[in-house]
């Protein structure tokens, strides 16, 4: 049976960006954990390897309709339609979504104003951890809000254009991962790749409600 395990996230606001600015977000839920390849195997009937590791190689629009799997296996409202590789974001539907820029790093904080919410060693796993994938989560220290493996471990996506003001697609990745040095797993770093692009290091987490 999946278990797709949430936090709730009360909303605030974030300064986020360069030049800094105030980002109001409103309360919402998100995964404790990155979603685990046996959550997938069960979504989507898959044989599973490594259960509790985060299941990678997933691209922007795979993890969009990972969502609307999980909102169809708990008879939610899918928060995503499609027209070809259009996807249009029903805000109003109460199903699972990816975070939005804010949300993620507003959450992946917790209250915190530096680059990590603790000593890296202890809360993330880095290429500095000396392995060569990812690995299961919930071994390293959660942030405040109970999340687990934000910074490390895998990239995440999330709904935004990395660029949006110069017209581009690419979407956005946050948190690093176990494959980057140290100095790149920060939780005011952002990456972007296109959409179709996913990699050994690249994972999703789940979120839900008000956004």
């Amino acid at each position: 049976m999946v278990d797709i395990e949430l936090a709730r996230i009360a909303g605030g606001s974030l300064a986020q960006g360069r030049p800094r600015r105030s980002v109001a977000v409103d309360d919402f839920e998100l995964g404790v954990f990155p979603v685990t390849q046996e959550v997938v195997a069960e979504l989507l009937g898959e044989p599973v390897s490594r259960p509790r590791v985060p299941a990678t190689g997933l691209s922007w629009l795979r993890a969009i309709r990972l969502c609307n799997a999980a909102s169809e296996w708990e008879g939610l409202d899918s928060a995503y339609s499609f027209d070809g590789e259009d996807v249009t974001w029903h805000r109003d539907a109460d199903g699972y979504r990816l975070p939005t820029e804010a949300e993620w790093e507003f959450a992946c904080r917790a209250g915190s104003t530096g680059a990590h919410y603790g000593p890296l060693r202890e809360i993330a796993w880095t290429s500095a951890d000396g392995v060569s994938s990812p690995r299961p989560v919930g071994h390293r220290l959660p942030n405040l809000n109970g999340l687990f493996d934000t910074l490390g471990n895998v990239w995440e996506w999330c709904w935004d254009l990395f660029d949006a003001d110069a017209g581009g697609a690419e979407r956005v990745l946050r948190g690093g991962s176990v494959a980057v040095s140290p100095l790149s797993v920060r939780a005011d770093l952002r990456r972007g790749a296109a959409a179709r692009r996913g990699g050994s290091d690249i994972g999703m987490r789940l979120a839900r409600g008000a956004s």
